[in-house]
């Protein structure tokens, strides 16, 4: 099981790298916070100060059709906002 799936880049996430040390990653809804503390730990050599984590419910979406109505809903999501330790730092463009 992989357990993070891609860091998220957004305004308010950006915001929070430069206010607090604190990265977003979107990662598997199954993992719990200590998992997500040894994936990122390996996958970018920090030491983690602390995790918190939010999972977003899936959307529903419904439209009127020649068929009736169909009825369709995106995927439950799990966010991770990982603190790091004192002076750590994650480059994440430099995989790109």
């Amino acid at each position: 099981m992989s357990v993070i799936i891609k860091p998220v880049i957004s305004e308010k996430a950006n915001y929070l790298t430069d206010l607090r040390g604190a990265y977003s990653f979107l990662v598997d809804t199954r993992a719990n916070k200590i998992q997500i503390k040894n994936a990122v730990e390996q996958a970018y050599g920090v030491k983690v100060a602390d995790v918190r984590t939010m999972i977003y419910a899936p959307k529903v979406s419904s439209k009127y059709t020649k068929k009736g109505l169909q009825v369709g809903k995106t995927n439950k999501l799990k966010k991770a906002v990982v603190s790091l330790a004192e002076g750590e730092v994650i480059d994440i463009f430099a995989a790109i």
